[in-house]
């Protein structure tokens, strides 16, 4: 017996040997084991003054040189970052063409621009000038379209575990009772707050854009990312029409950032009892498991302009003559994980 113990410790001491020595021959590689992709992962982000440099895609944007030739431009001089020709040059080092995200080869780079380039009305050929519009757009609205879909996930949750009987922790309580206030539903009424936090499709809000802000060009666009040309009458926020009609005390909204317009913009259509009709449609294509289409949902918005069907014809027409459509389906580039989970539902 003696024996047998003695030999088996021999043989674990032997094992213990060889694996420090093949330590020492060829040691482990230090650093993390978690995923390279992890590190690359896009983070959005603001960009103020223009295009800067930065980590805005999963690759890093090199720094403009003013000397670099541009021959698709030839319009106004000044800081490059802050030109339409730079941001040009931008979205195609990027790979950023309207072309390849409607065929569904490309998805959007998260770029989002605080401000529309000062010349963009300089660019002398309108298909160009048009896109631009567009490229700085459809990445501002798939933002909010995400942060809006994480919402909804959220509530779908709530909803599903209500069912079982699952009381809600004093975190999601809040939560609730925020979201109730802000979309100015009944408290703890899940189902109408389903109704109204949803999407714009995208080919909808870049139509009224454009429309509603002369494709960028505007007074109230650029002097105050007024993109969507809400009311307000706060005048602290608001800038008065040249033309307003004597007797009437409306502002168009002001904003800080462009992503800060289309925000409100989702949230007059999710929220205003003008646009009931807009969010019942809406949620009837949900019901029947179709996607959203933006020339159906146009057809509910004849109350968001004083031009009423005008206005609506207006939309489909730039909707079908700049071929948006297809951009309703186009995705921000390396999205959260579960991002198509939302969008479904």
């Amino acid at each position: 017996m003696m024996n047998f113990e003695r030999g088996a410790l021999a043989l674990v001491g032997g094992f213990v040997s060889v694996l420090i020595a093949a330590a020492w021959i060829s040691p482990p590689a230090s650093g993390s084991a978690a995923p390279r992709a992890s590190l690359n992962k896009a983070e959005p982000m603001i960009l103020t003054g223009g295009l800067a440099p930065g980590a805005v895609t999963s690759e890093i944007i090199k720094p403009l040189e003013v000397s670099q030739e541009l021959k698709d431009f030839d319009v106004a001089s000044g800081p490059v970052a802050a030109t339409a020709r730079s941001l040009h040059t931008t979205f195609g080092r990027l790979g950023y063409h309207l072309d390849k995200v409607k065929s569904g080869d490309k998805p959007v780079p998260r770029v989002f621009l605080a401000t529309l380039p000062e010349d963009l009305a300089q660019v002398p050929e309108n298909k160009q000038r048009k896109a631009l519009f567009f490229q700085t757009m459809l990445p501002l609205v798939l933002q909010v379209n995400e942060e809006i879909l994480a919402d909804r996930a959220r509530l779908w949750k709530l909803r599903y575990s209500t069912g079982l009987g699952i009381k809600h922790s004093a975190a999601e309580r809040l939560w609730l009772r925020v979201m109730t206030e802000r979309y100015g539903v009944k408290a703890g009424d899940i189902d109408a707050l389903i109704s109204r936090i949803d999407i714009i499709p995208p080919a909808l809000a870049l139509a009224q854009a454009a429309e509603e802000s002369g494709w960028g060009t505007s007074r109230f666009a650029k002097e105050g990312n007024a993109i969507f040309g809400q009311w307000t009458f706060a005048s602290s926020t608001g800038l008065t029409p040249l033309k307003r009609d004597q007797g009437k005390k409306h502002q168009v909204k002001a904003f800080d950032s462009l992503i800060d317009s289309v925000r409100a913009y989702t949230m007059n259509l999710n929220s205003h009892r003008a646009y009931k009709g807009f969010r019942n449609t809406r949620q009837a294509i949900r019901r029947a498991g179709a996607p959203l289409d933006s020339r159906v949902l146009a057809g509910k918005l004849h109350k968001y302009s004083e031009r009423g069907q005008a206005y609506v014809a207006a939309l489909r027409n730039l909707i079908e003559y700049n071929g948006l459509s297809p951009l309703d389906g186009a995705r921000l580039d390396d999205g959260a994980p579960d991002e198509k989970i939302a969008s479904a539902i």
